[in-house]
């Protein structure tokens, strides 16, 4: 007598269980990783106040006009009449640095890498400042000017007492937080 062979059928349940459990954890076509989706969720409630459009005639401020310009600024003063807060929560919480130290100047967007690092933004200007090799731009050269930046007097005025700009290990200041400013 054969020995009949025993048919293992899997049931629909059983094979979702399996597709579900190799899934990664996060929404991969809208976040980096596990911990920018729960970014995403922390800001969630974060609301915009929309860029207002000014128009100026002619013989209205014309050294400011000429200023917008002469730095190709167009792009900045006329902002997008129309935007999706959800793409732009996305951008900010996959632009959030997750390890201390670690900065990538892009973010995922959709599925897609959006870089937003010096050379994105001056393209997005419309490269407005072509630098020789070792040259910096006037931001630089005034922060490294001994009489560039008052640190103390900007904190003082900017910050709550007692608070300050964050520091890196070398001693430089890099930005006043946005939970110091008063």
């Amino acid at each position: 007598m054969a020995l009949k062979k025993l048919s293992v059928k899997r049931s629909r349940r059983d094979a979702a269980v399996e597709r579900t459990s190799a899934a990664p954890e996060f929404d991969s076509h809208h976040f980096r990783s596990a911990k920018h989706q729960q970014r995403f969720q922390a800001i969630k409630g974060w609301s915009f106040h929309r860029e207002r459009r000014v128009q100026l005639r002619d013989d209205e401020y014309t050294d400011f006009q000429e200023e917008i310009a002469h730095r190709h600024w167009m792009s900045l003063v006329t902002p997008t009449a129309k935007f999706d807060p959800d793409i732009v929560l996305e951008s900010y919480a996959n632009a959030w640095p997750t390890e201390e130290g670690v900065r990538d100047m892009r973010s995922w967007v959709r599925g897609q890498w959006i870089p937003f690092d010096a050379n994105a933004l001056s393209q997005f200007l419309g490269d407005p400042l072509v630098l020789e090799e070792g040259q910096e731009c006037e931001f630089s050269q005034r922060r490294n000017r001994a009489d560039g930046f008052d640190e103390e007097a900007i904190a003082q005025l900017l910050c709550i007492p007692g608070q300050d700009f964050t520091w890196t290990a070398a001693g430089r200041w890099v930005r006043i937080m946005r939970t110091t400013l008063t």
